[in-house]
């Protein structure tokens, strides 16, 4: 799984919008003697690229043999190089990243920095965007081994128009994997509206079989943002719900805003028994041994599902909507944007092992299992099946929703999952209640 954002699985997709204390920003900022951007280049002299190269990533199965293989390919390049890769458990990473990052000990590790809308208050700053303004990352605008990168992925990760980060890969997740062999032994079709897809899960029940399998711990949240891509199913849409919120015309207990968490509580009703329970593997292995038709996952998992060989699967959007057009379009971001901090004590080993990436990204995509960042990058053929779900790039919710720190937690997504049963102990009605009335104290 991933970075960003998200609720969404890499895992704890929750987790994949991650950001430093403020602490660690400024502690930071005080030692990059840069502002606003330090700027570093790859050694020409191979000999001068030498000592220990830290990197710290989230951890998942595809993306961590992928950094190790171009790991492999770096050392060979680089022998006086010792590289000390650290793949963090999700819910470990966030603590991990903030006192690393504040003691210097990082040389390579993700980072997300992200320009607030007009609408939205300054003290909503991410750190990590913080942290750019004062210096804290070098300057990657204009590298060399940037030039590989296909322009527009670029530009969706631009801060203030410098590019502080370099992309690792596409992942989409506002469907859900199916396994073909299922839904072919049950004469089931792919569903292209939120009637005929609660029609499907209620013929999987009917024959014994979990509709969905849902980790509980990871992947819950996914369910969510994949109903709010079908509701709100553009990137204006999008930044229109998340305008009207800031400017308290629109009101999360009312109209589609709740229709997002009673579908939510009704996706909820077709996963397997106590998945509030369940972690990223179980779910992934309830899948890979045909007790579930379906899982709640990115397409960040791939890699690993290609790697296991067991299941011959697919992908569609989850269509909430009704109107078949509002469900055509996929939801994604860009995955695991690797920065390099000014106060790293080895920024040229860093510079090095970024042009080795680039250099050997189908190497790390064979792997990975991402939607390739990279012009002419090889992808795996799932990406094929899916063309027609990803022809036009639409944001997916976390990458546009900025929470407001000043709001209670119930409203940080601001859409309640947590609190619905059986993630929680109420009902659609309640949790966005709740939420409402933390973001009422927000104001």
């Amino acid at each position: 799984m991933s970075s960003t954002t998200s609720l969404a699985g890499r895992a704890s997709i929750a987790a994949r919008l991650i950001t430093l204390s403020l602490a660690a920003a400024l502690a930071l900022a005080g030692c990059s003697g840069s502002a606003p951007g330090g700027s570093a280049s790859v050694p020409s002299d191979p000999s001068q690229v030498k000592g220990d190269l830290n990197i710290v990533v989230s951890s998942a199965a595809g993306s961590d043999a992928g950094f190790k293989a171009v790991n492999e390919a770096f050392t060979a390049k680089y022998p006086n190089v010792k590289v000390n890769f650290s793949a963090v458990p999700n819910e470990n990473y966030n603590q991990t990243r903030t006192s690393r990052l504040t003691a210097g000990s990082i040389d390579l590790v993700v980072a997300n920095p992200r320009e607030l809308p007009s609408y939205v208050p300054a003290a909503n700053e991410g750190d990590d965007a913080r942290l750019a303004d004062a210096g804290g990352w070098v300057d990657l605008t204009g590298q060399p081994f940037m030039s590989k990168f296909t322009p527009t992925v670029l530009d969706q990760i631009k801060y203030k128009g410098k590019n502080y980060t370099v992309p690792t890969g596409l992942s989409y997740y506002s469907g859900l994997t199916y396994n073909k062999k299922i839904f072919a032994d049950n004469n089931l079709k792919i569903p292209t509206t939120w009637d005929e897809f609660i029609a499907l899960c209620d013929a999987l029940k009917a024959k014994g079989i979990t509709p969905i399998s849902i980790g509980g711990k990871d992947t819950a949240g996914v369910i969510m943002l994949s109903i709010v891509q079908s509701l709100f199913p553009t990137a204006a849409n999008k930044q229109d719900l998340a305008k009207g919120l800031y400017g308290y015309t629109v009101k999360l207990n009312e109209g589609q805003q709740l229709e997002v968490l009673k579908k939510t509580q009704q996706v909820y009703t077709y996963g397997q028994a106590n998945f509030a329970g369940s972690n990223y593997s179980q779910m992934t292995a309830d899948f890979l041994t045909g007790k579930a038709a379906m899982i709640s996952d990115g397409t960040w998992n791939v890699g690993a599902l290609r790697g296991a060989n067991k299941v011959d699967f697919g992908y569609f959007p989850l269509p909430a909507s009704n109107t078949a057009a509002d469900n055509v379009s996929l939801g994604g971001k860009v995955e695991l944007s690797l920065g390099v901090p000014s106060n790293a004590k080895n920024i040229p080993a860093a510079m090095a092992w970024l042009q080795v990436f680039a250099d050997n990204y189908n190497t790390f995509n064979a792997q990975a299992g991402f939607a390739p960042s990279q012009t002419g990058a090889t992808g795996d053929a799932f990406y094929t099946d899916i063309a027609a779900y990803t022809k036009t790039f639409q944001p997916a919710w976390d990458t546009i929703w900025i929470a407001n720190t000043k709001a209670g937690q119930a409203a940080a997504r601001p859409f309640n999952w947590e609190a619905v049963t059986p993630m929680g102990s109420g009902d659609a009605q309640a949790a966005a209640n709740a939420a409402e009335k933390d973001w009422e104290a927000g104001k």
